[in-house]
């Protein structure tokens, strides 16, 4: 492993010095790129946790709201119920007092339209209480449910911030000394740089193989290839602008 590191150590050291300092430059970039991708997902994965939290709770409050109607559904039917019992003793008190034989049967239709009204009103009420049964199963289930949602979130959002503490951490750092980067490069130098990476996606600085541009992946002219590997100036691949770099260890061999 050591000898690897010293071999890629050499042909780094025997590279024209503008050309290591844009790849040193170019993969602070990257660095800095890929840390700021991480924290630009932080806040998207906090609010799909918080979300999900969200509809745990919902979930549980729609399962309180359904037993708190089922029980005022069956409180009504009670009310009702009593109603009509109180009915039914009235109507047999006068039942009781009248004389006459017609006034007698109506209070009587009375009083048993009354029983048959409260014995639906009191299946009624056992059907709610049925139902009532399941929904307190059902909101028990949804408070678990909401619970494990809320225990989960807490924990990975605690996470996700200790995450986003260390990542801004880094980020400091590696932009801490930038500007020293960019000293080291002339400022046409710097300028085409900066442009190729805004319009070649951050891939600025690429080495070649087999005669090959490492960005577009056209065929290079020969003379190209050739200047490239004489390291006296910066190459511009001629197909797509990128700087064009050399080391021994690529194989300018033409593959068909």
């Amino acid at each position: 492993m050591e000898r690897v590191v010293r071999f890629a150590a050499t042909y780094f050291d025997s590279m024209l010095p503008v050309i290591k300092n844009l790849l040193v430059l170019q993969d602070r970039d990257r660095k800095i790129q890929r840390v700021e991708l991480d924290l630009a997902h932080i806040a998207p994965e906090r609010a799909q946790l918080q979300e999900k939290a969200r509809q745990g709770q919902e979930g549980l409050e729609a399962a309180k709201l359904k037993v708190r109607t089922i029980e005022s559904d069956k409180k009504v039917l009670e009310l009702e119920a009593e109603a009509k019992k109180q009915k039914i003793e009235k109507y047999s008190v006068q039942q009781f007092q009248t004389k006459k034989n017609d006034e007698y049967k109506a209070l009587g239709n009375e009083i048993e339209n009354g029983k048959k009204a409260i014995y639906q009103l009191e299946e009624q009420q056992i059907e709610l209480m049925e139902q009532a049964e399941i929904g307190l199963k059902e909101q028990a289930v949804a408070a678990r449910l909401a619970n494990d949602a809320k225990s989960f979130m807490d924990a990975q959002v605690t996470a996700l911030a200790d995450r986003e503490i260390r990542l801004n951490r880094q980020l400091e750092e590696l932009a801490a000394d930038y500007s020293k980067l960019e000293e080291t490069l002339e400022a046409d130098v710097l300028g085409r740089y900066v442009r190729l990476r805004k319009n070649k996606g951050g891939n600025a600085v690429v080495g070649i193989s087999h005669c090959v541009c490492g960005g577009c992946h056209m065929k290079l002219p020969q003379q190209e290839v050739v200047s490239c590997k004489n390291q006296l100036d910066l190459v511009g691949c001629p197909n797509c602008g990128r700087i064009l770099y050399y080391s021994r260890e690529m194989d300018l061999s033409v593959v068909d």
